[in-house]
């Protein structure tokens, strides 16, 4: 593996292409359009590039061919503006999310509060995307998007270790091909694209020398001890609390009391609950009076919008696919994973678990189709074989933490200490339950920074879920949030 990341890469094409493709700087073919975005009644000139980067072993043998979508914007200088590299998770995940929802050109149109429209879907300028205030990389990781492997194994790129080798090598490559060595550089992932930011931030410094400015961490999971609802762990029980706390609240399912106060602050109340009286509890395990675990029901209940009853039934420790079911199950109705302001039906109310996720289930088609019309609308990209937005990666290979959990939280300490300049904004979503915001703010607060470190990193909260920027006040919040965090990365 080690000298196929070594070796040389380049860029290069392939497929079926809508026009005849153009030279790169480098004499490379690729795909080149201009383009013209419309920001607040201001036009905003820009070319995109569109293409593989072909990973190559010495030999000179293609072993990879990974897919980006290259945004410039036109009329400064490319040397000196700033360059973020963005992907998203799952492992698995293509980037169409990020890429067609909150930080690309354009943006799937969507009603309000993020539900999907009637389809055809469409697609619209993204007047809230990041392209005024930096050129943008798309990445598919390898076995995503149109990105796959060539003459070998895919699994090869199928883990942590490997994912950040082969991305690393494409960053580092970059740089060299489009000449962005003195650009300001950034790393925005989502999900376990945080996972694979915070590790690249690490990994980019010590192999390759190549410093960031800021890493995007948006709906983070850096620790995954705290996300993994394994028995024995009863760490994600109590962090995953407030998350309950916060799709009761939006649901309308806690006592009138609770009820009527302002989301932040019944959170702020379930948080000091979860970490203080409730981790004492789950510790204690069958230590407890039998008085003791009356009362912390009850209290579970009363944070949860759950039965007294079903608390006592889980020895206290309600899964997250449990709270899916019980939520609304009178109303006969089940509450969404990647957002639990969405609601779905399932073939019958009594199951114990929900039959899929009613949140993923609205933007699925509304992106996949809008991502595939695009690139061939826009980008002039045409290719014989499907667009993955998910492709099969599994098993992923964590054989570098094997008999423990994955925590990349340290190596974005690690990135931080070397580097005093790297800024880190974290970003989440309160109805979040595939990286529940409290496991987020854990994890940040478990990184024991100095003082001088903990004013580099920006936290900010959105009342959405996973991908928040579906919710349109969000998206706003966060357009905002990020000029000012670009802003101060300077």
């Amino acid at each position: 593996m080690k000298s196929i990341l070594t070796g040389i890469i380049c860029l290069g094409f392939f497929g079926l292409f809508a026009q005849k493709p153009v030279m790169d700087i480098q004499g490379v073919e690729v795909v080149k359009t201009s383009h013209v975005l419309n920001l607040a009644g201001k036009p905003l000139n820009y070319t995109a590039y569109t293409g593989y980067m072909h990973m190559k072993a010495d030999t000179g043998k293609v072993l990879a061919k990974i897919f980006f979508t290259y945004y410039q914007k036109d009329g400064e200088d490319a040397g000196k503006r700033p360059l973020t590299f963005t992907f998203n998770g799952g492992p698995g995940s293509a980037s169409l999310w990020l890429h067609m929802g909150g930080v690309g050109p354009k943006r799937v149109v969507l009603k309000d509060d993020g539900t999907a429209t009637v389809p055809p879907y469409t697609y619209v300028d993204n007047e809230y995307g990041w392209l005024d205030k930096t050129d943008l990389v798309f990445i598919d990781p390898v076995s995503t998007g149109y990105s796959r492997a060539v003459g070998q194994d895919a699994s090869k790129y199928h883990g942590y270790v490997e994912d950040i080798e082969s991305i690393g090598a494409f960053v580092r490559n970059f740089l060299s091909r489009y000449e962005r060595w003195a650009s300001p550089k950034f790393l925005a992932g989502e999900s376990y694209g945080t996972t694979r930011a915070a590790g690249l931030a690490k990994h980019l410094q010590d192999r390759h020398r190549i410093y960031i400015n800021g890493v995007i961490l948006i709906s983070a999971v850096l620790n995954f001890g705290t996300n993994d609802y394994a028995i024995g762990n009863d760490l994600p029980r109590a962090l995953y609390v407030p998350s309950y706390t916060a799709a009761a609240w939006y649901h309308k399912k806690l006592s009138p009391a609770l009820q009527a106060r302002p989301l932040a602050d019944i959170l702020k109340e379930s948080e000091a609950w979860s970490i203080g009286e409730y981790a004492s509890a789950l510790i204690k395990g069958g230590w407890m009076s039998a008085a003791e675990k009356d009362a912390i029901a009850g209290k579970l209940a009363y944070y949860t919008g759950l039965s007294k009853e079903l608390c006592l039934q889980a020895n206290l420790r309600v899964d997250e696919n449990r709270f899916y079911k019980s939520l609304r199950r009178a109303d006969g109705l089940s509450v969404g994973r990647l957002d639990a302001r969405f609601t779905g039906r399932d073939l019958d109310d009594a199951g114990e678990y929900v039959d899929f996720d009613p949140s993923f289930a609205n933007i699925d088609g509304p992106f996949t189709s809008t991502i595939n019309a695009y690139m061939q609308k826009e980008l002039k990209f045409k290719e014989e074989k499907g667009y993955n937005v998910f492709g099969d990666v599994y098993p992923w290979s964590y054989k570098n933490v094997q008999n423990k959990y994955l925590n990349v939280a340290e190596s974005l300490r690690d990135a931080m200490a070397k580097n005093p300049a790297l800024k880190v904004y974290l970003g989440c979503g309160y109805y979040d339950f595939a990286t529940p915001y409290f496991t987020a703010l854990y994890d940040i607060e478990h990184m024991f920074l100095r003082p001088e470190q903990r004013s580099r990193v920006d936290i900010k909260m959105y009342e959405s879920g996973h991908m928040y920027y579906i919710h349109k006040p969000s998206l706003i919040q966060f357009k905002k949030d990020m000029d000012g965090f670009f802003d101060s990365s300077k």
